[in-house]
């Protein structure tokens, strides 16, 4: 039998969309969905089929169609994404959505989704108002800025910026500061979008107030500092102050704008960290724009905040972008139940990103040996370095313990720590660890401790099932 007759039979081994829609798996479905949304997944996975056949691949059984398909139909209808513990010990995860909210921005938010809000109302007068109001008194009182605009993320913020006041001006930048962050954001590129003319001065390492003054013309419409959020710059470098800056675009009258990327109302330093710009220095300082991110290290719901002088903010709450990026009611109702704390000295103890940035060594040598006894001989308490994330703080990490699963056995030919960690991230809600070589590491600095009794759940489920095998 010829190549081409043996594919041709492969293909017609191929079962019928009738004989599948037959099926007993399948017609458990039929109550839950609509006839024809089954008859289309059954006809995707058979062309799938095909295509693999075509590559030279062996038919599958008709069993391994009607589960794949099952499994297909329940993963569409479930709800995604879903909730994760992070036992990675990056604390601002972004593969894990960043920061985790407090308890009082959770219940602002579901109040809001609840049903009809003030959003753009003014309830003393019932006329239409402007849902930047909620939240410009808190952050103004909170940074000691004139204005302030909240838009759906930082990179608006930045794109904004620049679009409403800089569009076919120049804006200058350290060469050191043109940098890329996560996701492909590239400061170069947003300036392109924007309208906005890219002058680098200095050089990757090194650039000087003098560099800034020289490439000062008329077409400056502002100089901007980047906080190299994500790397450093070790050994043979300069960089210019914010001080510095300001204090030449005062001389000649050029507007500072400063992106700050994740943005910090507190001292990093009283935690053990290296400092982080924090946003109410650069507006003491004179900025004129400062942008920064709302889901990072101010711990709330993804955002991205505008604070600086009024007649500047004014320009962006009028241009017409504003309001392609403007916020939405849920997550602004999170926003400005995350930043109250902050006004109340409550931060620390509110918010979650910095509860698990202060938390105790002690603390975490406690609820590491409590996990470890769940795993039994397979895991030891060892010691170990969290991470802030978020592209915040490069390189910096505070000391924690680890529960470590390593090489004392193996299963199936694969490393039981690699099984394990896969064990965890099935169970209900899923555990992510951190795969480090052929070890295991699970941190609790990225946990909350009122997740504990879910990951020792977690746990336990997860080696008895490495024992069943």
């Amino acid at each position: 039998m010829s190549v081409v007759d043996r594919m041709e039979n492969r293909f017609r081994s191929l079962p019928s969309v009738d004989r599948l829609m037959s099926e007993d798996m399948i017609k458990q479905l039929r109550d839950e969905y609509p006839h024809d949304l089954l008859v289309d997944l059954i006809r995707q996975h058979l062309e799938q089929d095909r295509v693999s056949i075509a590559l030279g691949n062996p038919c599958p059984s008709i069993n391994e169609i009607v589960e794949s398909v099952y499994a297909r139909a329940q993963a569409l209808a479930s709800p995604n994404p879903r909730p994760v513990i992070n036992a990675s010990g990056v604390i601002l995860h972004t593969n894990l959505g960043r920061a985790p909210l407090s308890q009082e921005a959770i219940a602002a938010m579901a109040l809001v989704s609840k049903g009809y809000c003030n959003l753009e109302i003014d309830l003393d007068s019932g006329t239409r108002g402007s849902r930047n109001i909620h939240i410009e008194q808190v952050l103004c009182q909170l940074t000691g800025a004139e204005a302030a605009l909240v838009v759906n993320n930082n990179a608006s913020a930045v794109l904004l910026g620049l679009t409403a006041l800089a569009k076919r001006r120049e804006v200058i930048v350290s060469r050191g500061q043109a940098v890329e962050i996560g996701g492909g954001f590239r400061i170069p590129e947003v300036m392109k979008q924007s309208g906005a003319k890219l002058v680098e001065v200095g050089t990757t390492n090194s650039t000087y107030a003098q560099d800034f003054e020289q490439a000062i013309g008329q077409r400056t419409a502002a100089l901007l500092r980047v906080h190299s959020s994500n790397f450093k710059i070790v050994g043979f470098a300069h960089v210019v102050t914010l001080e510095e800056l300001v204090a030449l675009g005062n001389r000649y009258e050029v507007p500072v704008f400063d992106d700050l990327g994740s943005g910090c109302f507190l001292d990093t330093t009283e935690f053990g960290l290296d400092p982080e710009p924090m946003v109410q220095q650069s507006i003491s300082l004179g900025v004129g724009l400062a942008f920064f991110s709302g889901d990072k290290l101010v711990g709330g719901p993804q955002a991205g905040l505008i604070v600086g002088k009024k007649h500047l903010v004014d320009k962006l709450k009028k241009h017409p972008l504003a309001r392609a990026v403007r916020i939405d009611k849920v997550r602004l109702a999170g926003l400005v139940s995350t930043l109250i704390p902050y006004l109340k000295g409550e931060a620390v103890n509110n918010i979650p990103v910095w509860r698990m940035i202060s938390a105790p060594l002690d603390e975490m040598e406690r609820r590491a040996t409590h996990w470890a006894q769940a795993l039994g001989d397979l895991a030891q308490v060892i010691e170990g370095e969290s991470m802030v994330g978020g592209g915040s703080l490069p390189g910096d990490t505070l000391p924690t313990r680890l529960v470590a699963v390593g090489k004392q056995g193996k299963k199936r030919g694969q490393n039981v720590a690699q099984i394990l960690a896969q064990r965890l991230r099935t169970q209900e809600p899923p555990v992510v660890g951190r795969l480090s070589g052929s070890i295991l590491l699970l941190d609790p600095r990225s946990v909350l401790p009122e997740e504990d009794q879910a990951v020792l759940q977690a746990l336990r489920s997860a080696v008895a099932s490495l024992r069943r095998d």
